[in-house]
């Protein structure tokens, strides 16, 4: 499905966030949010996702969910939110235990998303028994599990280290190059947008704007190759210079607050 956003806006009371947001994620496609802190990316996002009511301008989706479909819309965020008590098969059970699917099918689904995202082996094993970086696994597991048309994803790679982000994201190229799901995805990090998007939206300072949009030409499959390495970096350096001075401004008020 295509995700398009035309000239969306958000406050907070009397607080202004977001200001004329007008982007489109095209079917299969993933496109970054970066900005400075406090721009209102994750705002954004849980507009799109209907988490917070729209205030002004629209969010419409076209096209058809894909086959099988249980949500069209599905989050993935920073926290794992694992059910402590529930073995990785039972948490990943727990999107699908609110809808009509025979045991087999939902066996099936389980069983498909544990080997696409590398947990068959750990299916009954705990939260408390696995490292951060398969936890983020089992969240992204359940989030595919419903087979959804967009995935939203918030920052969910920030709480790891620099080794087990580097494998989450060639486990998200992966997934999508088999998924092709429309993402959203929110991040801090520039490497991640860089790696791992179509398309970076570029937000000013709040209230965030639409500062740029900036095409990422390499193929996903191939940017991990050496040769594509110093194009990457420059279009790293190219989103830094747009970020920059704001960031900066934003973390002396995080401070000063």
């Amino acid at each position: 499905m295509q995700v398009v956003l035309e000239a969306v806006g958000y406050a907070y009371g009397d607080l202004p966030v977001l200001d004329g947001i007008s982007f489109t994620v095209a079917e299969g496609e993933t496109a970054a949010l970066i900005g400075p802190s406090g721009c209102g990316k994750s705002t954004l996002l849980n507009l799109v996702g209907g988490l917070l009511p729209q205030q002004s301008g629209s969010i419409r989706t076209h096209g058809s969910p894909p086959a099988g479909c249980l949500n069209p819309l599905t989050f993935v965020f920073q926290d794992f939110a694992l059910l402590p008590w529930r073995t990785v098969a039972g948490n990943v059970a727990l999107a699908l235990e609110h809808h009509r699917l025979s045991r087999s099918e939902r066996d099936g689904r389980i069983g498909e998303v544990l080997r696409l995202c590398g947990l068959s082996d750990f299916a009954q094993a705990l939260p408390r028994q696995l490292s951060g970086g398969m936890r983020q696994r089992v969240g992204i597991a359940r989030a595919i599990a419903v087979r959804p048309a967009v995935m939203l994803m918030d920052e969910p790679l920030s709480a790891l280290d620099a080794q087990t982000r580097e494998l989450l994201m060639e486990d998200l190229v992966a997934i999508w190059s088999r998924e092709r799901t429309t993402t959203l995805y929110v991040t801090h990090n520039l490497g991640e947008a860089v790696r791992l998007a179509d398309h970076v939206v570029v937000l000013s300072r709040r209230p965030g704007r639409v500062k740029r949009i900036v095409a990422i030409p390499v193929p996903v499959a191939e940017r991990h190759k050496p040769e594509h390495a110093a194009a990457l970096q420059q279009l790293h350096d190219e989103l830094w210079a747009l970020i920059r001075a704001e960031a900066q401004v934003a973390d002396r008020e995080m401070q000063d607050a």
